[in-house]
């Protein structure tokens, strides 16, 4: 698993897209697009584009990780 660049909530961006998920997640790129196109996880689709609410990914990686990021 690679570890994210990423030390806190406070440092991720309002939106995040697949490549963004991929490294807060420590993984491939191809598993973070993989991820947002399960049928739970809190995806808003923009024109083609999906992006994934900051609020909305905090919530969901607690909820299945118990709050551990």
């Amino acid at each position: 698993m690679k570890e994210s660049e990423y030390r806190s909530y406070d440092d991720l961006p309002l939106f995040l897209n697949s490549a963004t998920v991929a490294k807060v997640l420590g993984v491939s790129p191809s598993s973070g697009y993989e991820l947002m196109h399960q049928p739970d996880f809190p995806v808003l689709h923009v024109g083609n584009c999906m992006v994934v609410p900051k609020d909305k990914f905090i919530q969901w990686v607690e909820e299945y990780t118990g709050g551990a990021i």
